[in-house]
């Protein structure tokens, strides 16, 4: 990967943010942005695949990527259609006001969240820059290996989820079954494990095993950050029985319940 490409990604995200920003001053919605969070990445990978050329290896990285992202998206627009601001972002609006918010959001939404992308996306970039010939290796089956085990999971546990929440027999209760019998948040953890498939799909290329901190920083972002921990606070205050349920069951990693574990 070259400094060419690097500042050619940086104004493509950057575009895409500001056009996101705009769109969201009109809405008053900072909360559009998070299903685009996916497509930040596809853009990445296609522009560096453009300027670098086509190889074999190169295709089958924009296909897992494009799988991923596309279905993430849709996932996300679906679940956010017809709904308000997000409660994260309506209470920055009113924690910085709603007259400054929305040059605020800028900063600490839309550009916060293209650089935590350019970063993360460092695996991705390395590998679609890869020079010819870049067959596939024994890295790249290993990474798809681990991608379709985290994208299985992530969207068999997201359609779940989705499916509890439509049922009203279940408003107000706390999801236990399926695979969030196991984990209370299968979703991050498939997430987490898809792009430690995506670096090792970056392990032949040169410098490309350096590019480990972008998993790692994308796994403590799930689990310290935006995610687990976060969530967790939130619904142990305001769902009934998830307090309990937290006792119960592993926060990341999918293990049986400890019910079923102490049982003689």
């Amino acid at each position: 990967m070259t400094m060419e490409i690097f500042i050619g990604n940086t104004g493509a995200i950057l575009a895409l943010m500001t056009l996101l920003w705009i769109v969201s001053v009109i809405k008053r919605d900072a909360s559009i942005v998070d299903p685009w969070w996916s497509i930040l990445f596809l853009v990445i990978a296609c522009n560096s695949v453009y300027r670098t050329g086509q190889t074999p290896g190169k295709i089958f990285l924009l296909f897992i990527v494009c799988v991923w992202a596309l279905r993430l998206w849709l996932h996300l627009t679906l679940r956010s259609r017809g709904k308000t601001e997000d409660p994260r972002y309506a209470e920055f609006r009113r924690r910085f006001g709603p007259d400054r918010y929305w040059w605020v959001s800028f900063f600490q939404v839309f550009l916060l969240q293209g650089a935590l992308a350019l970063i993360i996306s460092a695996p991705l970039q390395i590998a679609a820059a890869a020079p010819l010939p870049d067959f596939l290796s024994l890295w790249d089956y290993a990474g798809a290996t681990f991608f379709v085990v985290g994208f299985l999971i992530e969207t068999i546990a997201d359609a779940q989820l989705q499916s509890f929440r439509g049922n009203p027999e279940k408003k107000g209760g706390v999801l236990d079954t399926g695979l969030w019998r196991y984990s209370r948040h299968p979703n991050y953890f498939g997430e987490a494990l898809l792009w430690w498939g995506f670096w090792l799909c970056t392990i032949d290329q040169p410098y490309g095993v350096w590019t480990v901190f972008a998993p790692a920083l994308m796994t403590f972002l799930l689990m310290r950050v935006s995610g687990v921990t976060m969530l967790d606070e939130h619904l142990a205050k305001t769902k009934p029985g998830f307090s309990e349920y937290m006792k119960r069951t592993s926060s990341f990693i999918p293990m049986p319940p400890k019910s079923d574990s102490t049982r003689g």
